[in-house]
């Protein structure tokens, strides 16, 4: 009996001795008006893979970008080196209809980032300051494919010791360089305020909107897709266990553009270590 006990220690101390360790699956389903890409929140394969069709059909397309939906898969491998600091990389397949059918699933892009607490409120008077940086890369490497930088400063102030609830403020920026002289996306800019709560329970909700701002998009001195300015909102839902990993998430975005583009993201981590 006592060394059955031993033994579950060893392996629970062996267990939190390791950082978390998963992939953090997320499945998109988008739809994008005709004349602009997949834009919004946070960085996914539906962008690389719509900035990938128009860098290399544009061309072919006298109309500009058509109306597309889009199911995209994500699979970073993701590891918390600490409280404060996580490490991804992984990558991304998509599946496109833009009115002749779906297409293939295909890997469509690779992304690596960072995600790190940059300053903790800890229960002081200043929020908690976050930075995430992604790259993405779309494939195949050759003429045509885009790189994507993305940023995000995130400003957190929680209202209770235990950061059960309080408001959030930050702002997303994202620069696209393609890999061709006659192709260009301008950068795209989001400033969003919102708030968060969580239940006893352990179900979270969060809610972000703001103002998104992109520059639009040319290729051989034609328009694909206007600048606008417009509003966006995301809803959050997850539910988190009671060192706040997250267990399942759901996220809807609508974004106009001007014509509104939604989003529905499912959150279905995979945990090699959880502690």
């Amino acid at each position: 009996m006592s060394a059955g006990v031993a033994s579950a220690d060893d392996e629970a101390s062996a267990k939190s001795a390791l950082p978390n360790i998963y992939l953090d699956l997320r499945t998109t389903y988008a739809t994008i008006p005709a004349g602009t890409f997949a834009l919004g929140f946070g960085n996914t394969s539906v962008s690389a893979a719509l900035e990938a069709l128009a860098s290399r059909r544009g061309t072919t397309l006298p109309g500009g970008l058509p109306a597309a939906k889009s199911i995209a898969v994500d699979l970073p491998l993701t590891v918390d080196v600490s409280e404060r600091v996580s490490l991804y990389g992984g990558v991304s397949g998509s599946t496109t209809d833009i009115g002749s059918g779906w297409s293939t699933f295909d890997v469509t892009s690779w992304n690596i980032g960072v995600q790190a607490d940059l300053y903790q409120q800890n229960g002081g008077k200043i929020p908690t300051i976050t930075l995430q940086s992604t790259l993405t890369q779309s494939v195949p490497n050759d003429q045509g494919m885009t790189n994507a930088f993305n940023n995000i400063l995130e400003f957190d102030y929680a209202l209770d010791e235990d950061e059960t609830r309080g408001w959030l403020a930050g702002v997303q920026y994202t620069y696209t360089d393609i890999a061709s002289p006659l192709a260009r996306i301008k950068p795209n800019a989001i400033l969003y305020a919102g708030g968060y709560y969580q239940w006893p329970s352990n179900w979270k909700v969060t809610g972000r909107l703001g103002m998104q701002s992109f520059g639009g998009a040319q290729i051989a001195g034609r328009t694909l897709a206007e600048s606008f300015t417009q509003p966006i909102l995301r809803l959050d839902l997850d539910r988190m266990d009671d060192n706040d990993n997250r267990l399942f998430g759901i996220t809807a975005q609508i974004a106009w553009m001007p014509k509104p583009s939604c989003q529905l993201t499912l959150r279905t981590p995979l945990y090699a270590v959880r502690n």
